[in-house]
C-alpha cells in the first residue's frame, strides 16, 4: 500500500468520524467534513465552543474512520494541531477547495478555527473478496 493509493481513496470521501478524548478520559466522537493533502494530512474546521475543540486542546491524539460504504474503510490515527490566525493558509486552502462555503463560515462564524491532523498510522480495509487489510505507519 502506498501513500498515493491512500490519498486517492481519501479524496473520494468528504466526511469522517473523529474520535477524541475529554480531559476526564471520556471518549467522544463527532462527524466532521474534511479535506486531505497529498501528504495525507486531514484538515477540518470546528468552533471553539464544541466539545471536540476542548478535547483537542487537552489531548491532540485523535482517530478517524473514513469511508464505510461497501465494507471498505480507512482507519487513521494522528496528532492534531490548531491552525492559528494567519497560520496554515496552505491547509485552509486545501479545505476551501473541497468546501468553498468554508471561507464564508470562517468570516461569519464566531470562534471558527481549523485543525490539521498529521498521520502516524493508517489502515485500509476492504472486506470484499479478496479481502485486503493493509497498514501504513508514518
Amino acid at each position: 500500500m502506498t501513500k498515493e493509493f491512500i490519498y486517492t481513496k481519501l479524496q473520494q470521501y468528504r466526511l469522517a468520524v473523529l474520535a477524541t478524548v475529554s480531559e476526564g478520559m471520556r471518549p467522544e466522537a463527532a462527524l466532521v467534513g474534511f479535506a486531505v493533502t497529498p501528504g495525507l494530512e486531514i484538515v477540518f474546521d470546528t468552533v471553539r465552543s464544541s466539545r471536540k475543540y476542548s478535547n483537542l486542546c487537552a489531548c491532540p491524539h485523535v482517530a478517524l474512520v473514513i469511508g464505510w460504504k461497501n465494507e471498505t474503510s480507512i482507519q487513521y490515527e494522528g496528532l492534531a494541531s490548531e491552525l492559528g490566525a494567519g497560520a496554515g493558509d496552505e491547509y485552509k486552502e486545501e479545505y476551501y477547495a473541497v468546501f468553498p462555503d468554508g471561507r464564508q463560515r470562517a468570516a461569519e462564524w464566531k470562534g471558527l478555527t481549523h485543525f490539521v491532523v498529521r498521520p502516524s498510522w493508517i489502515r485500509y480495509s476492504n472486506f470484499n473478496p479478496p479481502t485486503v487489510i493493509e497498514e501504513l505507519t508514518l
